[in-house]
């Protein structure tokens, strides 16, 4: 599935980052963690529910500018898709009323 750029993703229920004091940085979710660094963390840490993919796309493209803009727009895509299929992540439709979401 890939991600409609105006949802807005954010962890699902049961799933949470770690305190932003401890380190390594690790997305928990029910019966397993994923370690997160770099790019991993930058996405993760803006699934809140508030930015929409296109806002985190373009947030990162600027943070690494010196990749090609279009393969962090599908690094970005593949990874929201993949934290999707893991049910790590929903995504809110835009036009939904902030309970909804897109499976």
């Amino acid at each position: 599935m890939t991600p409609d750029l105006n949802s807005r993703p954010r962890l699902a229920p049961g799933c949470r980052l770690n305190d932003a004091k401890q380190q390594p940085r690790v997305l928990l979710m029910p019966e397993k963690a994923l370690r997160l660094m770099g790019p991993s963390l930058e996405i993760v840490e803006r699934c809140d529910g508030q930015h929409t993919v296109r806002q985190i796309i373009t947030e990162l493209q600027r943070i690494y500018d010196k990749a090609d803009p279009q393969k962090v727009e599908t690094d970005i895509l593949g990874y929201l898709s993949l934290l999707n299929d893991q049910r790590a992540l929903d995504f809110v439709d835009a036009d939904a009323s902030v309970g909804g979401s897109v499976a």
